[in-house]
């Protein structure tokens, strides 16, 4: 599912093209490349482990899940100095020897646990309430912090992810299971800043919901996901015209007031203000935004984003009034506090108010001084005409 590209040259393959070592499953564009790679790859000695990982596609989950965890442990090293795993009560982990991480919105001394207690702990919760049927299937554990009840973010989504999906991949194509774990996979690259590789996912993942005929909800979710692929690796116009048909979608399907069409809408607008079309992003904040702090809340993670996609379309635009600057941070000024209690310092979002915040500060203050300026000179300039 992952690998779409041929093992020796990186030509795309999809995912059909090609022909696939009989034994282990690597994907080549032909003959040619499969028999170089036996010859001088070293594919002769990897197939059989590749074999008995379970094939190309777990042998490759596998080891990017190692390298995934070693970067997150080192990553977080200094913070989780001295610290014990939530879970196990351990600083190593008794088998796999890693290190620890925190990569939520927990405070002080809770929150660290180890990559592969966090797999185990929601590989548990999601297979007992697969067992008892039950209509809450704990499958956010694979993305949310169980004590703080936030996002996992950076490169620790990023190793969650990737055990997410070689924990699931072995399902059948059509299993949910397997479907969900491709798309914690695709967020976790992205939290991770591994754009293009998150891309491939998501294309992959569409393709194989549109073959398998899934519902248009979950295809929308998809698109969303790969509009801010677009969006990430410069692609505005592609993100703009995915993010168009997601909102309508949405709004048809559920409403304004749903909170999967106001996440769209926060999307949509991001797009409009990346293309510098200020007013048709301000135009549906303006329309959206009341609704997500009626339905959702102040507190609400969309309700801030989309309240910070205002003051960005305000401060961003080189038409703006010293008004529009003044609106943009008083906007700031009264989310950011909020931002930083309920999603904690750390989280990319309140990072990014706060950021949004002292620059609009500045360039207000710059265009207060400058009306400061003006305004003097044409005092002195009237004074000059009257004493004449």
């Amino acid at each position: 599912m992952i690998l779409t590209q041929c093992a020796v040259c990186a030509a795309e393959l999809g995912l059909s093209l090609g022909k696939k070592c009989g034994r282990c499953s690597t994907r080549y564009c032909g003959p040619e490349c499969q028999v170089q790679h036996w010859k001088e790859g070293g594919h002769d000695k990897l197939c059989k482990p590749i074999k008995n990982a379970g094939g190309a596609e777990q042998y490759h989950a596998n080891n990017k899940y190692a390298e995934a965890v070693a970067v997150a442990a080192t990553a977080c090293a200094e913070d989780t100095k001295g610290q014990t795993c939530y879970i196990c009560t351990q600083a190593l982990h008794w088998k796999t020897k890693e290190g620890l991480v925190r990569g939520c919105s927990c405070r002080g001394t809770a929150g660290f646990a180890h990559v592969s207690c966090l797999a185990e702990q929601a590989k548990i919760l999601v297979a007992d309430a697969e067992e008892r049927n039950l209509d809450d299937n704990k499958w956010h554990r694979w993305h949310t912090c169980s004590l703080c009840e936030q996002n996992y973010h950076g490169v620790v989504a990023c190793a969650v992810g990737w055990a997410c999906w070689k924990t699931s991949l072995g399902r059948p194509e059509a299993d949910w299971t397997r479907r969900l774990a491709i798309g914690v996979l695709g967020n976790g690259l992205n939290k991770a800043k591994r754009h293009e590789a998150a891309l491939s996912v998501r294309e992959a993942e569409l393709a194989m919901m549109w073959r398998l005929g899934d519902s248009e909800e979950h295809i929308l979710i998809t698109q969303t996901n790969l509009a801010i692929n677009y969006d990430l690796l410069g692609r505005r116009e592609e993100a703009l015209s995915l993010r168009r048909k997601v909102y309508t979608g949405c709004l048809k399907r559920s409403g304004e007031g749903h909170e999967r069409t106001l996440r769209a809408a926060s999307n949509y607008a991001s797009s409009f203000t990346g293309l510098k079309r200020f007013e048709e992003a301000r135009t549906l904040l303006r329309k959206t935004m009341p609704v997500a702090r009626r339905v959702l809340g102040e507190n609400n993670f969309i309700t801030l984003h989309l309240r910070c996609n205002y003051a960005q379309s305000l401060c961003c635009d080189a038409a703006a009034t010293l008004d529009d600057h003044r609106e943009a941070v008083a906007t700031l000024e009264e989310i950011e506090p909020t931002a930083r209690r309920v999603l904690g310092s750390a989280n990319p979002l309140a990072a990014q108010i706060e950021r949004e915040l002292q620059q609009s500060q500045e360039v207000l203050r710059a265009r207060e001084a400058s009306v400061d300026v003006t305004a003097v000179c044409a005092a002195l300039d009237a004074m000059a005409v009257r004493k004449t």
